[in-house]
């Protein structure tokens, strides 16, 4: 049995994981970073389809949100944005345009009216709002449909959330999920506030030429950091000077110690590694539940989509409507740097599954691909049969903020403050976007360095 020791080891080689790393190396700490699959980035994972190299994992970052970009920036990594392709949604037999709204609060009622996507009755609802008192919190879709009704949560809110959290919107929590929401309902009516919101001109979402999967070998790169792989770690327990950890399989097991740990690892995999050590944070932890999600891409010639969905960034499909999946992002239309890669051959993808829902995604790779063929054909008008594929699945991927969830993270950390050299971070806490995920990291590093 090997033996090692470091001033931190940070367990998960996700984007957290790596910022965390970084960070602490930055920070002059003696840094391991272990990983147990056979490469770092986590969700933010590149993919050779059809000859060309793209996004298989997370696509986009929010650009409203200063860490993913100004993290690119400080990395020397150019940062670009979605062309003006517009987004849609499939309601009722068409695509029709995204009205613009808040997690789906409309800004605007004619706009909403005109999209098509509520039935008239449905506008009608939403256009009469029932103001009532909000509890310290409630699910997106019961705080939504009972100020402007059910049809609006079925068919724009539900198709929002699960895009984002893979998840469902009467379970998901407003305050850990979509918080301004929630502080705009405390101060009165949604729609009297949301008609107030200036228009924004700035970009919502950004990425790096050559796709997101590049971000996480940038940070890696030149961190000042060692990063293994397949490095699984098993066991964790305090020490009378830090904390060991045992890595590796039983038969050739290694002990590491270190005098702090990060774990920036999904909840279920923390829960595991505390469960002895921290049992009331475990169950805090465990109780975390996740989305398990898929991501088909397909590659077709240029000439064989029709001239419409170039002009279009994609497209959302809500649960209601009973197609197979979820979305589907026109990456060839929506990123000029995938069109530019090949102007013969375009780039989509498709993404399946929710949560709960986990019998999607019981099917083969080629049934995946089958169904999102046939979902493509019937609501895009992409008949052709595609030069390649590729299916990128995401167990346990996206964690389900239930309601409940902001109290229950401030439990978590409430614990592990407790505890000299411990720190966590990642998607299961603060968001599950990319700068949210970056400022978990940061959180971590500087609840270990500010500390001493």
């Amino acid at each position: 049995m090997g033996r090692d020791r470091r001033d931190a080891v940070v367990v998960g080689g996700g984007i957290a994981g790596l910022v965390a790393a970084r960070g602490l190396a930055d920070a002059g700490r003696d840094v391991l970073l272990l990983e147990g699959s056979p490469q770092v980035g986590g969700k933010l994972r590149s993919a050779e389809v059809a000859g060309l190299t793209v996004d298989v994992g997370a696509e986009a970052m929010l650009a409203r949100r200063p860490e993913g970009v100004a993290l690119a920036e400080q990395l020397g990594a150019e940062v670009v944005h979605p062309t003006a392709a517009a987004s849609a949604i499939w309601s009722r037999g068409a695509l029709r345009a995204m009205p613009r709204s808040l997690m789906g609060v409309p800004f605007d009622l004619d706009q909403l009216a005109a999209s098509g996507v509520l039935s008239a009755e449905g506008v009608a609802r939403a256009s009469v709002e029932t103001v009532s008192d909000v509890d310290d919190d409630v699910s997106v879709g019961d705080l939504v449909a009972a100020r402007l009704g059910d049809e609006i949560v079925d068919r724009l809110v539900e198709p929002l959330l699960g895009g984002v959290y893979a998840g469902h919107a009467r379970t998901l929590s407003a305050a850990a999920a979509v918080p301004q929401l929630l502080a705009m309902a405390r101060r009165g009516g949604l729609l009297e506030q949301a008609a107030a919101v200036p228009l924004s001109t700035g970009p919502v979402f950004a990425s790096l030429p050559g796709g997101m999967g590049r971000l996480p070998i940038l940070v890696a790169d030149g961190g000042g950091f060692e990063a293994r792989t397949s490095a699984t770690v098993r066991a964790l327990r305090r020490t009378a000077s830090g904390w060991s950890l045992t890595v590796g399989p039983t038969t050739h097991a290694e002990t590491i110690e270190a005098d702090a740990v990060v774990l920036a690892t999904p909840a279920s995999a923390a829960a595991r590694l505390l469960a002895d050590e921290m049992p009331d944070a475990a169950a805090e932890l465990g109780g975390i539940e996740a989305a398990s999600v898929a991501v088909v891409t397909l590659a077709f010639r240029a000439a064989d989509v029709p001239d419409a969905s170039f002009e279009r960034s994609g497209f959302l499909v809500p649960p209601v409507e009973q197609r197979t999946i979820k979305a589907s992002t026109f990456s060839f239309a929506k990123w000029g740097w995938v069109r530019d890669l090949d102007p013969d051959v375009v780039v989509l993808r498709t993404s399946l599954g929710r949560h709960g829902e986990e019998t999607t995604l019981q099917a083969s790779d080629d049934g995946l691909v089958r169904v999102s063929l046939a979902d493509l054909a019937a609501m895009a008008g992409i008949t052709a049969a595609p030069l390649d594929t590729h299916v990128q699945r995401w167990g346990g991927a996206l964690p389900q903020y239930a309601v409940g969830h902001v109290d229950r993270v401030a439990r978590i950390r409430s614990a592990v403050a407790g505890v000299p050299g411990l720190a966590v971070c990642g998607a299961a806490y603060d968001g599950v976007g990319i700068p949210a995920v970056i400022g978990s990291a940061r959180r971590a590093v500087a609840s270990l360095t500010q500390a001493e």
